[in-house]
């Protein structure tokens, strides 16, 4: 069985890339997907609720099991799963408290991992069961910090990864770089930070903007702050693991892959 691992920062175009494969003959598996309907599912729909039981009339409604709510997460869409990892400042501007997001990044990394682990149950059920020979894995963004790239061959991720599919990591040139800024403040999606990066980001936000607590700063500007920061520091670990593990394209080069023929051209080079 055929089988790539789509690798990249959030935004740089992997989902893109993996919708435009020949959907009758590849078998997509994206791992953002899993993490927020198989692992965080329950986490998400319990902070729905929580919110809408600040509401009167919702809290009533659903007391008495008169609606329900739920997420609707798609490959697509990965708003919910977004939204409950937030972001860290102001809760009256839209942020979370440093312990509940520290919390969320916890259980986060093992969802994530867990996920990734699934991939391999997954193309052979792919196979089995619905015929694909041919099996894609949409890694999140955050893969490169839940996997040892220092040492590869030791993590049971990048073992399991590298033993049943080729990788193909997608780097963002300069300008994608600057436009993921903007777009991780007005569209954010699943972030995954190590604790000992977002302690040392924090300490250097607060040095830089005089703020005392970090429970009252602006969610946006700690964003715009670090991720020019994260940009970069994942950009050196994905050359540490592509090393080990497939090869690098530039996302000049995966945006101009706009039908099946020339996905599978892409491929032919791996």
């Amino acid at each position: 069985m055929r089988a790539i691992t789509v690798m990249g920062m959030s935004g740089v175009g992997k989902t893109t890339l993996s919708v435009n494969a020949d959907k009758s003959q590849w078998f997509h598996y994206s791992v953002d997907y899993r993490i927020g309907t198989r692992y965080l599912g329950e986490e998400i729909s319990d902070s729905l609720i929580a919110c809408a039981m600040r509401h009167p009339t919702l809290a009533d409604l659903l007391r008495s099991d008169s609606i329900y709510i739920r997420s609707n997460l798609s490959f697509e869409n990965l708003n919910p799963l977004s939204r409950w990892v937030g972001k860290i400042g102001d809760p009256k501007k839209g942020g979370l408290p440093l312990d509940e997001f520290k919390r969320r990044q916890a259980l986060h990394r093992e969802a994530e991992i867990r996920a990734l682990l699934d991939a391999e149950r997954f193309m052979h059920r792919a196979a089995e069961l619905y015929g694909y020979d041919n099996f894609l894995i949409d890694a999140g963004g955050s893969i490169i910090e839940v996997v040892d790239v220092d040492n590869p061959a030791d993590d049971p991720v990048v073992q399991m990864l590298s033993r049943i599919s080729k990788g193909l990591y997608i780097e963002a040139t300069a300008d994608l770089m600057s436009a993921l800024v903007e777009r991780s403040v007005q569209q954010p999606k699943p972030m995954y930070y190590t604790p000992q990066f977002l302690d040392e980001q924090l300490d250097a936000y607060q040095s830089q903007s005089g703020i005392t607590d970090v429970n009252s700063m602006d969610p946006d500007g700690f964003v715009r702050f670090v991720i020019p920061q994260l940009t970069h520091y994942r950009a050196a670990k994905y050359l540490k693991l592509i090393k080990y593990f497939g090869r690098a394209v530039s996302s000049d080069t995966t945006k101009t892959i706009d039908t099946s023929a020339k996905f599978e051209a892409l491929l032919e080079t791996l």
